[in-house]
């Protein structure tokens, strides 16, 4: 899908373990489409990408977590990874950072394990989401709706299962961005 965003600056939120398709290719997809995008992370330097249970590359983090304004942000991008989102779920600069987004009604995409974090921010109750097949019971029992789909809008949230809905989920989040006000 071919949108234009120039003008929108979107947040990707990571930390080690991320999985690195999950990360770069929206990160990518969303810069081809006309988005400023930064990579915000817990710490400062890299962060190490995962490709499944193997190393893969590390990225460039473009701000910290305790320095950047979330307000300053259209839009919030949560990769997977198992690691990535385990970590990100108690980490309270986080936490934060992503709750702005969720109770400002600004548009998140969320992918694999990244709903966790969406867990402890609040974001899933009442939301009709997908995620990796492990995160289900957490999902229901946080209060959303868990469903086996390659993509599902609820809203301003967007969320897919695995690497593999990548093309599905980097369109939807880009409609999802370009209507947004």
């Amino acid at each position: 899908m071919s949108a234009n965003l120039k003008g929108k600056h979107v947040a990707i939120v990571a930390t080690d373990g991320f999985e690195q398709s999950e990360l770069t290719k929206p990160l990518d997809t969303l810069r081809e489409a006309g988005a400023e995008v930064d990579v915000i992370s817990p710490k400062d330097g890299s962060i190490q990408g995962m490709l499944h249970d193997q190393k893969g590359d590390k990225i460039a983090v473009d701000r910290t977590l305790g320095t950047t304004d979330p307000a300053t942000y259209d839009a919030l991008i949560l990769p997977g990874g198992v690691a990535n989102p385990d970590a990100l779920r108690i980490d309270e600069k986080a936490l934060s950072f992503i709750r702005h987004f969720v109770e400002n009604g600004k548009p998140i995409g969320a992918i694999c394990h990244g709903p966790w974090t969406l867990i402890e921010s609040g974001a899933v109750k009442g939301k009709r989401v997908t995620s990796w097949p492990s995160l289900k019971t957490d999902l229901r029992n946080a209060g959303a709706n868990w469903v086996d789909e390659t993509v599902v809008r609820d809203g301003k949230l967007v969320t897919s299962r695995k690497p593999e809905d990548l093309p599905a989920f980097c369109d939807e989040v880009i409609a999802m961005i370009g209507e947004a006000a």
